[in-house]
């Protein structure tokens, strides 16, 4: 006789029941779903907070039981809360920023340096530009140099009218119209000198000669331009006759020729006579001996022969020094 099998045990008769019951459960949502038109997944799980699946709707299909309803499906897409998503790019943003800035540090530095640089330039700039036009910067005192015969009183009180003015907005116009009442002056320059010194330097005309006519005596400098009259001619100068008067060729020429003496030979000029450019003659010791030029060109070689002509032993009577080609002096 068969001894009969042990019974089975309280936990395997549980372990049993329960999964029937499971597999009971899970036909009965197999035949749901199948019902609804429900795609056939796996068994539905918890949910956590970050990967809970998102329904969606989508059209049931008619020829599952004739019926027209919507159906709805399970996306495998997890979802993302925002505020995880907006941390993230938040996060990314810092960290590319940071890396920027990194990267472009030696730019920036030298960005900044050039920046500080043409700021501190600007500054200064303005600052000296305020200054000087400023009255700290007026000029007070009129000073005129390189004056010997230019009565300088005179000069200054010309241009006192630029007393107060800032040194930069000098008015040269007003100046040079003030200057052309100074014949004597042949040019001149303008000099600010801070803080309050306005400075005028001026090259006198050197007067050649003199011009006999209907007022007297006026002496002339080598471009004819009058200088000064009086009633006696003035000692040291030569007189001119040249035709045309003072500021023709002629004239320009026997002044030129004056102007090309040494200072020695210039003092014994007594008068000076030229007919045309190239016919300039003049006198020495009041007329004793008498000097054919020529022409104003190789005016320094004829001077040098002229010079030793008149040095060296000459036989008694000569009176005409003939120096118009300098390589060839005729005495007579």
């Amino acid at each position: 006789m068969r001894r009969p099998g042990p019974l089975p045990s309280s936990s395997r008769a549980e372990a049993e029941h329960v999964s029937a019951d499971e597999t009971r459960r899970e036909a009965e949502r197999r035949s749901t779903m199948r019902r609804l038109g429900i795609e056939d997944r796996e068994p539905a799980r918890e949910p956590d907070v970050d990967t809970a699946p998102i329904a969606v709707l989508r059209p049931a299909d008619p020829s599952a039981d004739g019926r027209d309803e919507p159906s709805v499906g399970v996306s495998d897409e997890p979802r993302t809360p925002r505020a995880s998503v907006w941390r993230a790019a938040r996060a990314r943003r810092r960290a590319l920023r940071s890396e920027v800035k990194r990267f472009t540090a030696r730019t920036r530095r030298r960005r900044r340096a050039w920046l500080i640089g043409i700021g501190a330039v600007l500054a200064v700039v303005a600052a000296s530009a305020g200054a000087a036009y400023s009255p700290l910067f007026a000029v007070e005192r009129i000073v005129v140099e390189g004056a010997d015969q230019l009565d300088v009183p005179a000069v200054e009180a010309a241009l006192a009218e630029q007393v107060g003015t800032p040194l930069p907005l000098v008015d040269a116009s007003a100046v040079k119209a003030a200057l052309v009442g100074f014949p004597l002056i042949e040019t001149y320059a303008l000099e600010a000198r801070p803080p309050h010194d306005l400075v005028v330097r001026v090259v006198e005309r050197t007067p050649v000669g003199v011009v006999q006519g209907e007022a007297g005596f006026t002496s002339v400098d080598a471009a004819g331009v009058a200088l000064a009259t009086s009633a006696e001619p003035p000692a040291g100068l030569p007189l001119i006759d040249a035709s045309g008067g003072a500021g023709s060729s002629a004239f320009l020429a026997a002044g030129q020729v004056v102007r090309s003496l040494p200072a020695d030979l210039r003092a014994r000029v007594s008068n000076v006579t030229a007919t045309s450019p190239e016919d300039v003659a003049f006198a020495l010791d009041g007329g004793a001996l008498q000097v054919i030029w020529g022409s104003v060109d190789d005016s320094p070689e004829k001077a040098s022969a002229l010079t030793a002509a008149l040095g060296a032993e000459l036989p008694e009577g000569v009176t005409t020094f003939d120096v118009s080609a300098p390589g060839n002096v005729i005495v007579r």
